[in-house]
């Protein structure tokens, strides 16, 4: 038997209304239902931080939450950060500092980022590399990440 859900979520801005299984994965529902595929499905056990999306402005592993769960909740990927005209100020700073590279890791990086950047600005390294301690890239070495946050959280430009 399978139970399922209706929910009422709003994702990147937009209101989204589904009947899903209470099973279902937010970190599915986003890839295959929406077609929202920049959350990333890496350990799907929460380790890695590549499916990290933000609900209510906060940072949680979609593969670790059902997506019903979240009736009534706003959901951010990073589909959501750029608008249509510009990127977001950290997408901009992850260039800028070489940040990225294969770029699997990037939407889990960014979104953690904003999280962290919407509580304040006064970051240094060390609160940086503790706050994103949770996220895991293979390719980068992690301080083009930090120089990157560091600059944005300077610039005060987290929008």
């Amino acid at each position: 038997m399978t139970y399922t859900s209706s929910i009422g979520i709003r994702v990147n801005g937009e209101v989204v209304e589904r009947e899903v299984e209470d099973r279902l994965t937010l970190a599915d529902f986003l890839r295959n239902e929406l077609r929202l595929t920049g959350t990333h499905l890496g350990c799907e056990q929460g380790s890695c931080g590549a499916c990290t999306v933000l609900v209510d402005g906060s940072a949680i592993r979609s593969c670790l939450t059902f997506a019903s769960q979240l009736n009534g909740a706003e959901v951010t990927t990073v589909e959501g950060l750029a608008s249509e005209e510009d990127l977001h100020p950290l997408q901009s700073a992850f260039l800028r500092n070489d940040a990225l590279q294969c770029g699997f890791c990037t939407p889990g990086f960014l979104l953690t980022a904003a999280e962290i950047l919407s509580e304040t600005n006064d970051l240094d390294e060390g609160t940086i590399r503790e706050a994103i301690s949770g996220n895991i890239c293979r390719c980068t070495g992690y301080q083009g990440i930090i120089d990157a946050i560091v600059e944005v959280a300077r610039s005060g430009s987290e929008r």
